[in-house]
């Protein structure tokens, strides 16, 4: 059996910018706490997205996909 001596590296779709960020919302009465929990990456044929995970919400809440901003400390803070 061969063994593959090639480094790992990450798939295409990673080292492009995603189209979009995964944050998880969860609100505790009026206040809003934002948890960035993975990104998604729009498919070359324009027919769909791959959706990659950090962490999986557990306790409810909603996940709620966002075009990336340069500066996501506005999304961070529950904006």
């Amino acid at each position: 059996m061969a063994r593959n001596n090639t480094p790992n590296r990450k798939p295409a779709r990673e080292s492009r910018t995603p189209a979009f960020i995964a944050w998880h919302v969860d609100e505790k009465g009026e206040k809003s706490f934002w948890t960035r929990i993975g990104a998604a990456w729009d498919h070359k044929d324009g027919e769909g997205y791959t959706l990659q995970l950090d962490l999986v919400p557990v306790n409810g809440g909603r996940v709620i996909l966002r075009v990336p901003a340069e500066d996501n400390t506005d999304q961070e803070a529950g904006a």
